[in-house]
Protein backbone atom coordinates (compact mmCIF):
# COMPACT_ATOMS: atom_id res chain seq x y z
CA UNK A 1 0.00 0.00 0.00
CA UNK A 2 2.82 2.38 0.84
CA UNK A 3 4.40 1.89 -2.73
CA UNK A 4 1.40 2.59 -4.28
CA UNK A 5 1.22 5.90 -2.12
CA UNK A 6 5.00 6.89 -3.26
CA UNK A 7 4.08 6.14 -6.87
CA UNK A 8 0.42 8.54 -6.76
CA UNK A 9 2.70 10.98 -5.41
CA UNK A 10 5.49 10.75 -8.56
CA UNK A 11 2.67 10.51 -10.75
CA UNK A 12 0.90 13.46 -9.27
CA UNK A 13 4.44 15.28 -9.23
CA UNK A 14 5.11 14.95 -12.82
CA UNK A 15 1.65 15.91 -13.66
CA UNK A 16 2.22 19.72 -11.75
CA UNK A 17 5.53 19.90 -13.49
CA UNK A 18 4.15 19.42 -16.88
CA UNK A 19 0.99 21.77 -15.97
CA UNK A 20 3.45 23.93 -14.59
CA UNK A 21 5.36 24.04 -18.17
CA UNK A 22 2.48 23.94 -20.46
CA UNK A 23 -0.11 25.31 -18.57
CA UNK A 24 0.58 28.97 -19.51
CA UNK A 25 1.00 28.47 -23.59
CA UNK A 26 -1.96 26.15 -23.32
CA UNK A 27 -4.46 28.79 -21.71
CA UNK A 28 -2.56 31.46 -24.19
CA UNK A 29 -3.99 29.22 -27.21
CA UNK A 30 -7.07 28.18 -25.93
CA UNK A 31 -8.32 32.04 -25.58
CA UNK A 32 -6.93 32.70 -29.15
CA UNK A 33 -8.43 30.12 -30.55
CA UNK A 34 -11.84 31.27 -28.67
CA UNK A 35 -11.19 35.17 -28.91
CA UNK A 36 -14.57 35.34 -31.20
CA UNK A 37 -16.40 33.96 -28.25
CA UNK A 38 -14.91 36.22 -25.53
CA UNK A 39 -17.26 39.66 -24.57
CA UNK A 40 -15.13 42.79 -23.94
CA UNK A 41 -15.10 43.82 -20.94
CA UNK A 42 -14.77 40.32 -18.64
CA UNK A 43 -16.77 41.82 -15.79
CA UNK A 44 -18.84 40.49 -13.67
CA UNK A 45 -21.46 43.09 -14.77
CA UNK A 46 -21.11 41.64 -17.82
CA UNK A 47 -21.42 37.79 -17.07
CA UNK A 48 -24.58 38.85 -15.13
CA UNK A 49 -25.78 40.54 -18.29
CA UNK A 50 -25.13 37.15 -20.33
CA UNK A 51 -26.92 34.94 -17.72
CA UNK A 52 -30.23 36.93 -17.91
CA UNK A 53 -29.96 37.00 -21.59
CA UNK A 54 -29.54 33.35 -21.43
CA UNK A 55 -32.31 32.83 -18.79
CA UNK A 56 -34.67 34.68 -20.61
CA UNK A 57 -34.21 33.12 -24.27
CA UNK A 58 -34.48 29.92 -23.45
CA UNK A 59 -37.96 31.07 -21.39
CA UNK A 60 -38.98 32.51 -25.14
CA UNK A 61 -38.35 29.20 -26.62
CA UNK A 62 -40.93 27.19 -24.09
CA UNK A 63 -43.56 28.29 -26.67
CA UNK A 64 -42.43 26.65 -29.48
CA UNK A 65 -41.20 23.54 -27.82
CA UNK A 66 -44.49 23.47 -26.40
CA UNK A 67 -46.08 23.56 -29.98
CA UNK A 68 -43.53 21.24 -30.87
CA UNK A 69 -44.23 18.40 -28.49
CA UNK A 70 -48.25 19.06 -28.98
CA UNK A 71 -47.32 17.65 -32.89
CA UNK A 72 -45.28 14.61 -32.08
CA UNK A 73 -48.38 13.64 -29.58
CA UNK A 74 -50.82 13.77 -32.19
CA UNK A 75 -48.43 12.20 -34.76
CA UNK A 76 -48.65 9.58 -32.12
CA UNK A 77 -52.04 9.25 -31.71
CA UNK A 78 -52.25 9.16 -35.70
CA UNK A 79 -49.81 6.19 -35.27
CA UNK A 80 -52.07 4.58 -32.80
CA UNK A 81 -55.73 5.08 -34.57
CA UNK A 82 -53.70 3.37 -37.77
CA UNK A 83 -52.12 0.74 -36.01
CA UNK A 84 -53.62 -2.06 -38.88
CA UNK A 85 -51.63 0.18 -41.52
CA UNK A 86 -48.26 0.27 -39.19
CA UNK A 87 -44.95 -1.31 -41.22
CA UNK A 88 -42.96 -3.43 -39.29
CA UNK A 89 -40.02 -0.79 -39.60
CA UNK A 90 -41.87 1.98 -37.68
CA UNK A 91 -42.89 -1.04 -34.86
CA UNK A 92 -38.71 -2.25 -34.39
CA UNK A 93 -38.00 1.77 -33.75
CA UNK A 94 -40.82 2.37 -31.48
CA UNK A 95 -39.33 -0.85 -29.62
CA UNK A 96 -35.87 -0.06 -30.00
CA UNK A 97 -36.79 3.27 -28.37
CA UNK A 98 -38.46 1.82 -25.56
CA UNK A 99 -35.77 -0.39 -24.62
CA UNK A 100 -33.09 2.75 -24.61
CA UNK A 101 -35.45 4.56 -22.36
CA UNK A 102 -35.72 1.56 -19.97
CA UNK A 103 -31.88 1.10 -20.67
CA UNK A 104 -31.58 4.62 -19.65
CA UNK A 105 -33.80 4.11 -16.31
CA UNK A 106 -31.72 1.19 -15.80
CA UNK A 107 -28.12 3.13 -15.78
CA UNK A 108 -29.56 5.85 -13.89
CA UNK A 109 -30.83 3.44 -11.04
CA UNK A 110 -27.03 2.26 -10.78
CA UNK A 111 -24.95 5.43 -10.85
CA UNK A 112 -28.27 6.43 -7.96
CA UNK A 113 -26.80 3.51 -6.18
CA UNK A 114 -23.24 4.83 -6.73
CA UNK A 115 -22.31 2.25 -9.22
CA UNK A 116 -23.66 -0.98 -7.02
CA UNK A 117 -25.21 -3.72 -8.36
CA UNK A 118 -28.09 -4.81 -6.14
CA UNK A 119 -31.80 -5.65 -6.29
CA UNK A 120 -33.75 -6.45 -9.47
CA UNK A 121 -30.65 -6.15 -12.48
CA UNK A 122 -28.18 -8.91 -11.38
Amino acid sequence: MASKLVQLQSKAAEASKFVTKHGTAYYKQLLEQNKQYIQEPPTVEKCNLLSKQLFYTRLSSIPGRYEAFWKELDYVKHLWKNRQELKIEDAGIAALFGLECFAWYCAGEVVGRGFTFTGYYV
